[in-house]
């Protein structure tokens, strides 16, 4: 037995690495316009090759042949949005972002962005967020308006505000700053299974698949909040909810140790009493409030 696993390893690596690379290109192309395509591709050489193994046709398998290398060349331009997409997860590194975080500073980022996106849902106020992580979004920014100012949720609410010049776009978050407003996003390519969901909620999805962003949606209609990353949508978040899963992805938070940093920082009753208070100008943000409901 151990003779043959000596001799015949490497086969089993190999099954492995291939099982890996088939598993990642499903992933890649599932619920994409590429899907149909790369089906498409894959139906037709297999039925010439089964006529070509059938009639033993010379001229056909001469000019498919030739026609796979023609093939190979043109197939980075038919997925080229898929390739692109594939690489640029694979350039995101998460270490870095542990390496690099200020918590305190995060926290407080964190606490006034969930104060805005309260007051925004309970108020029924359309928004778009798309928070930057290590991929820049600089291409996206220049389509909207620069700002590069401090985050406050009444600067959000300004800003989203219906009769506002740039309530229609959406906002950029990098290092804790509101860099640009109004910014047009790429729209997701994919067949989503709920036909309900609108344009802004198709942008975020799209930037998340060809970047790390996290981007959150407030819906008009319902004041439902739902939040994106890598590519997947969370809808109908509760203020709890949505708290717990910013903590997470920025500041690699789990439900096991997220009280114990919290008393470590001083911030326990900060993090879970902030909320939503009213942003109307005769009013005070209160960090004792919370819209539950969303």
């Amino acid at each position: 037995m151990w003779e043959f696993i000596q001799q015949n390893w490497r086969y089993g690596v190999e099954i492995l690495i291939l099982s890996i690379g088939i598993y990642q290109i499903y992933r890649a192309f599932k619920a994409t316009r590429g899907a149909r395509i790369l089906v498409g591709l894959m139906v037709i050489l297999l039925m010439l090759t089964a006529l070509l193994q059938i009639f033993k046709f010379q001229v056909i398998s001469f000019l498919v042949t030739r026609g796979l290398l023609v093939l190979l060349i043109a197939l980075p331009v038919i997925f080229q949005p898929e390739i692109r997409t594939a690489l640029a997860r694979v350039g995101s590194s998460r270490w870095l972002d542990w390496l690099l975080r200020n918590d305190r500073r995060q926290l407080d980022f964190l606490e006034s962005l969930e104060q805005a996106v309260m007051s925004l849902s309970k108020k029924r106020i359309g928004a778009l967020f798309a928070i930057e992580r290590n991929i820049s979004l600089k291409s996206q920014q220049d389509t909207g308006a620069t700002l590069n100012a401090d985050f406050s949720p009444e600067l959000a609410l300004s800003i989203f505000f219906p009769k506002s010049p740039l309530h229609d776009g959406a906002v950029i978050l990098a290092d804790e700053k509101l860099v640009a407003a109004g910014c047009v996003l790429p729209v997701s390519q994919k067949e989503l299974a709920d036909r309900s969901i609108g344009l802004r909620h198709r942008a975020a999805i799209g930037l998340t698949e060809e970047t790390d962003a996290v981007c959150v949606v407030v819906s008009e209609e319902t004041g439902g909040i739902s939040l994106c990353s890598e590519g997947n949508i969370e809808r109908n978040l509760k203020s709890e909810d949505f708290s717990e899963r910013m903590e997470e992805i920025f500041l690699n938070k789990n439900n096991e140790d997220e009280k114990s940093v919290s008393e470590e920082l001083g911030t326990e009753d900060d993090v879970a009493d902030s909320g939503d208070g009213d942003l109307d100008a005769d009013s005070e943000v209160s960090g004792s409030e919370r819209n539950v409901g969303g």
